[in-house]
């Protein structure tokens, strides 16, 4: 083979890999010039992803079925926090591991509560301490709200891209409003007496005053990190035995194995459907977005609890 034919050989391979090597640098450079958000929770990732999309760059610290509650901080979460041009978390210390972190992180980065522009309600922790409820997402309703602080704090960040993030947002809230309604006629198809709710932590506090239902138990307070004793699993049982729920419901964040010991003492069935409470589900799941969670959560209970069942039509 002739020097010219080699030459031509080796242009041919190696100008395409020169070109796709530019290629690559010239996106991961467009990528690291977007602004930097880092979201706590996987609902208000998720939340966030859908009014940004391709305008910031993303980054959710908790994934997919992480208990926030508990969840120990690793060295790469600080590194993420530090560079970040806003924080967006829930709050009312949700994520209080996170929380800690955020805010011995240094930089003047904006950090935004978005769980916080919801007037929580207040419940009772262990010893008689009354804390807000920080599971502000059970109503749809809330979630508007925090939709509407995530696009505010994201037209701060990044004032260009306004109409954008306002027509996205626009168009989620959309949704989320045919999503309340639909949730509403739901739980109206059980029978008033069968509106109970017994679940394994208690993370259902807002949809069930939202949506006209009762939170008749739970094994363990607001924070997971809680640990039931024999007397408090005695009384549940006992509880439920007295009211003749038809169901008992396991939360796709929490061991069930304790909540299923509850179900056969008291001789009622636990749902095979477990609901989603302080994660949305893995990617590919019933609920890996906010609006298929709540879809899940919803059939699970109206399945559970005798009532009839309609899909949600987006």
């Amino acid at each position: 083979m002739n020097k010219t034919k080699i030459s031509r050989l080796c242009l041919g391979i190696f100008l395409p890999l020169a070109l796709f090597g530019c290629s690559a640098a010239e996106s991961q450079l467009q990528e690291d010039d977007k602004p930097q958000v880092v979201a706590t929770s996987t609902i208000i990732a998720d939340l966030t992803a859908e009014i940004a999309q391709e305008e910031i760059k993303l980054t959710g610290i908790l994934q997919p079925g992480a208990d926030p509650h508990v969840y120990e901080p690793v060295p790469a979460d600080s590194r993420v926090l530090e560079t970040a041009d806003l924080i967006l978390y829930n709050g009312y210390n949700l994520e209080p591991g996170l929380i800690k972190l955020m805010n011995a992180a240094g930089g003047k980065v904006k950090k935004v509560a978005v769980g916080e522009v919801v007037q929580p309600l207040k419940l009772e922790k262990s010893k008689g301490e009354i804390v807000p409820d920080p599971h502000v997402w059970g109503s749809v309703e809330n979630v508007i709200a925090m939709v509407k602080a995530i696009t505010q704090a994201l037209i701060e960040l990044s004032p260009a891209d306004k109409d954008k993030f306002t027509e996205n947002a626009a168009q989620l809230t959309k949704e989320l409003q045919k999503l309340h309604t639909w949730i509403q006629q739901q739980i109206q198809t059980i029978p008033a007496d069968k509106r109970k709710l017994i679940t394994t932590h208690d993370a259902f506090q807002y949809y069930a005053n939202t949506y006209q239902m009762e939170i008749a138990g739970t094994l363990i307070g607001i924070s997971t990190e809680e640990q039931p004793s024999a007397q408090t699993v005695k009384n549940l049982v006992d509880a439920i035995k007295k009211m003749g729920v038809p169901a008992i419901f396991a939360e796709t964040t929490i061991n069930p194995a304790l909540i299923k010991t509850v179900a056969e003492e008291a001789g009622v069935k636990l749902s095979p459907t477990p609901l989603y409470s302080d994660s949305i589900g893995a990617k590919g799941s019933s609920g890996d977005t906010y609006i298929k969670m709540m879809e899940a959560n919803t059939r699970a209970i109206v399945e559970a609890l005798g009532g009839k069942y309609t899909p949600f039509q987006p």
